[in-house]
């Protein structure tokens, strides 16, 4: 019989055995050993069963054993001391605690999935990972972060196979109850809530739950409530599921309901106010209105209120493609705000002003979020430095006449939180080598280059370290492995082989990730013939782990996974290559460590960054990949291999994927096998063993979430927190008169007239210097509002600049009757080679981030350019 309603009962824990409950709830057993070994001790049965889920744990485990356990003298000192370390670390100065500069108060830091734990499953790949892994490192490091995002009843989906090797999907019932959380309370005791107003007159309600990620808040609304009709209870349902108006919902009630549920948090807790609201990606983009409105209350024009909160906002990009963007359309916006919904009190038409394409090969009918997301925040960056440069060039419209590396988005590339990745084996042996505290301080806060300690580890420690780690994967993948044959129905005994599938000493390559078309989960089979010789080579074969979910719309990424399992189910071939279904956090905490190789070869350059790579290498885990994301950064041959690319404008998509299989084939077999084969003197694989080495040395204390959360801190948190502290009420309305001034008087603007002294030679030399004089017409603006530049660097072969400079030039007189200035200044020639140079008239502040920022220039007309100057060859 079916139970017509559920709920969860919660143990009664004896007094002595309290703090265990305060350990559950908080995150940081997901990535604390000594927490979890306390758990696995209260009952090893009970905590296999409940997949390493200290809440689940404690519901299932038998009064009889707690109440052993509360007369356990040994437990209950172990108890005592992982209680007393946690209260240390919630309580105790950190990294952040230690700068001398005045940080943010507190960061608010949106983003629409987050990856802490299996046991909260509310990711569906590397964005949501990568949030998770920010907020941990945020914990380690000390910094006053509070996560918002959305409680999605089902999470995202769970995947099994078809007997044909078809995707399945399955929602699980998600009961808030029985996850590591708490309801945020009121104080009269009922749960916090945010509204929402809807169209017609209705209101989106949302409870606000917490969890606790170490020292850092994860505030999590959920519209699964009673208040609310069945469309509208909808909302937080499923992670990127829906039509446009839910997916535009859930992103009203991520920005616009998450800034009310911080205020909430801050007003009940007392917890300081944020400075700087970071978004992850556009979907929280409408953080901004809602700040907007709260500043237009405080009694702030649109305008005035716009300065104010772009100053301390952050928005962070993750797409490297237009298409990787949401778009709504714009009736269906204008229906959400706007006197009869959601923020009556602004203009509609400056809300889709907003979002709007007003670029060329825009569309004027479409609100872009991420486009939202750039104008709301006065500092943007991408995920790594290659992921910069194409951000630089893909919203370059928004900055019309800049270069594409003068757009105001910079780059952090991306990290990983060390100590939940890196498998206890190697902290162990880390531990060996420098001490406990020393390891766990070099994989939370950084900060040091090298880590040269791994130099003294002997070289047949780290090959039985790796082969014990591939030992452990080869296990777990035939567990799997089975699993996943019985759901697609096989019997027990067509299941034998099994227990011969991989190898624990052979070269073990892994690939796990989404799949979408663009990361090609199929280059491998380009030449099924190949790829089969190489796994079935009689002296060097290779053995393959796979993983990976596709959207569960995206038929062609379902296609892609049938391929490739149809391949991995051919009997010759199925001891060594293997499709895992269901690839979540737990099954990457054991495939990261167990490989030897990992692999990646999406299209150069849609990898924003790539982050399952760097989990592999601080496992000591080689990359293979092609030069794309954080790999395109730091990719060094001492320590991996770059798959060459093919992607000239006259290859075709075939002929290209051709081309890099073939390279991909190559490497393995010339390069990658022969080095993990070759055996020096010892007995050993000195050479593979050196590069492992140099992976740790070298990549270990880069690829780090700490590191990544310091930059995060240093160049845009802290210049966040000082622009927000600079625009109060007064400087907010002068900053929007001045931008308001400017843009009306600049069609005025323009360089009249340029001139350069003559060179003392005929030929221009290095170190020599030229005196400019440059006419310009302000219009109705005074030299204070600009600043004029000359700039100049090498040319190419149709006379554009290249790897620019730019210098300041000063005006010597004026206006003269007709309002125009002369401006002077050297111009050093500083380059050797084809060297040119111009001049430009910016807009200039003390309160702009950048001389870009309103998107603004003056350059000499073709007329003026001719006889400006020389070009110098």
């Amino acid at each position: 019989m079916k139970a017509i309603r559920r709920f969860t009962v919660r143990p009664v824990l004896p007094v002595a055995l309290q703090p265990l409950s305060e350990l559950a709830r908080n995150l940081r057993w997901s990535w604390h050993a000594e927490t979890r070994d306390l758990f696995q001790s209260v009952d090893p049965d009970c905590w296999a069963a409940s997949g390493g889920d200290p809440v689940r744990l404690l519901g299932s485990v038998p009064a009889r054993r707690l109440a052993e356990l509360a007369e356990d003298r040994r437990f209950l000192r172990r108890l005592t001391v992982v209680a007393d370390e946690l209260r240390d670390y919630v309580t105790g100065d950190r990294w952040y605690q230690t700068q001398t500069s005045e940080p943010p108060a507190a960061i608010a830091y949106f983003s629409p999935e987050f990856g802490i734990t299996a046991a909260l499953p509310q990711y569906s790949g590397g964005l949501g990972i990568l949030a998770g892994d920010h907020l941990k490192a945020a914990s380690d490091l000390g910094v006053p972060l509070i996560g918002v995002g959305l409680l999605y009843r089902h999470g995202y989906f769970r995947q099994s196979l078809s007997r044909d090797g078809w995707q399945q999907e399955h929602y699980p019932v998600l009961d808030p109850n029985e996850l590591p959380l708490v309801p945020l309370q009121e104080t009269d005791g009922s749960q916090a809530r945010v509204d929402l107003a809807l169209p017609g007159g209705r209101r989106l309600h949302a409870r606000v739950w917490q969890a606790q990620v170490g020292r850092v808040p994860l505030l999590l609304l959920d519209s699964d409530v009673e208040e609310n009709d069945l469309g509208e209870r909808g909302v937080t349902d499923r992670l990127y599921g829906g039509g446009s108006e839910h997916r535009l919902l859930q992103e009203m009630l991520l920005g616009i309901g998450g800034v009310r549920a911080v205020r909430t948090y801050c007003r009940l807790t007392g917890h300081a106010q944020p400075e700087v609201f970071h978004t992850n990606e556009g979907h929280a983009g409408f953080l901004g209105l809602e700040r907007i409105a709260e500043l237009c209350d405080r009694g702030l024009d649109f305008d005035a209120a716009l300065e104010a909160a772009r100053a301390g906002t952050v928005f962070t990009t993750h797409t490297p493609v237009p298409a990787g963007i949401d778009r709504f359309d714009r009736e269906l916006v204008a229906q959400h705000f706007g006197p009869d919904a959601e923020l009556p009190r602004i203009d509609v038409e400056r809300v889709l002003g907003l979002g709007m394409e007003t670029y060329s090969g825009g569309d004027p009918n479409v609100f872009n979020m991420a486009v939202m997301g750039l104008r709301l925040a006065q500092r943007a960056n991408g995920v790594s430095l290659l992921h910069g440069q194409v951000s630089r060039e893909m919203f370059s419209g928004l900055w019309p006449g800049f270069d594409a590396d003068e757009v105001p988005i910079t780059s952090v590339t991306n990290g990983v939180h060390a100590p939940t990745w890196v498998a206890p084996e190697v902290f162990r042996l880390g531990s060996r080598q420098v001490g406990a505290e020393r390891t766990e301080d070099a994989m939370t806060v950084g900060g040091s280059d090298r880590w040269d300690a791994v130099a003294d580890i002997p070289d047949g420690d780290i090959w039985e370290l790796r082969r014990s780690l591939r030992e452990q994967l080869v296990l777990e993948v035939r567990e799997r492995l089975a699993a996943s044959w019985r759901q697609r129905g096989a019997g027990t005994a067509e299941l034998g082989w099994i227990d011969g599938v991989l190898d624990p000493d052979v070269l073990t390559i892994g690939f796990a990730r989404r799949v979408p078309s663009y990361k090609r989960l199929t280059l491998m089979l380009r030449d099924q013939d190949r790829l089969m010789e190489l796994l079935l080579h009689p002296e060097r074969p290779i053995q393959i782990v796979v993983a990976g979910k596709a959207h569960p719309a995206d038929d062609g990424g379902k296609r892609l996974i049938q391929e490739l399992v149809r391949f991995a189910d051919d009997p010759r071939v199925r001891h060594r290559i293997v499709f895992l279904p269901d690839y979540g956090m737990a099954m990457a905490q054991k495939l990261y460590p167990g490989c030897d190789v990992w692999l990646n070869n999406p299209l150069r350059p849609l990898e924003a960054c790539g982050t399952s790579g760097m989990k592999a290498a601080l496992n000591g885990c080689l990359n293979l990949s092609v030069l794309d994301g954080w790999w395109d950064e730091w990719f060094r041959p001492d320590f991996g291999w770059a798959i060459p690319t093919a992607d000239g404008t006259a290859t075709d998509d075939d002929r290209r994927d051709d081309l890099e299989a073939a390279a991909l084939y190559d490497l393995l077999e010339q390069r990658v096998a022969p080095r993990f084969y070759e055996r020096g003197q010892g007995g050993l694989p000195d050479r593979w063993i050196e590069m492992v080495r140099q992976t740790l040395t070298h990549l270990g204390p880069k690829v780090l979430a700490g590191r990544m959360v310091r930059e995060y801190v240093d160049r845009l948190y802290a210049p966040a927190a000082r622009a927000h502290r600079a625009l109060n009420p007064d400087t907010a309305r002068e900053s929007a008169g001045w931008k308001a001034r400017v843009r009306g008087a600049w069609h005025r603007v323009k360089v009249d007239h340029v001139e350069a002294s003559a060179l003392p030679t005929s030929t221009a030399e290095l170190g020599a210097t030229l005196m400019l004089r440059v006419r310009v017409d302000l219009g109705e603006l005074a030299p204070d509002d600009v600043e004029v530049q000359a700039v100049s660097g090498r040319v190419d072969s149709e006379d554009r600049i290249t790897d620019a400079s730019s210098v300041p030039l000063k005006p010597t007189s004026g206006p003269d009757d007709e309002g125009r200035w002369i401006y002077e200044g050297p111009l050093a020639l500083d380059r050797t080679g084809p060297f040119g140079y111009t001049v430009r008239i910016l807009p200039a502040h003390r309160l702009l981030a950048s001389p870009a920022e309103l998107g603004l220039l003056a350059v000499p007309s073709e007329e003026t350019g001719e006889g400006a100057g020389v070009l110098m060859r």
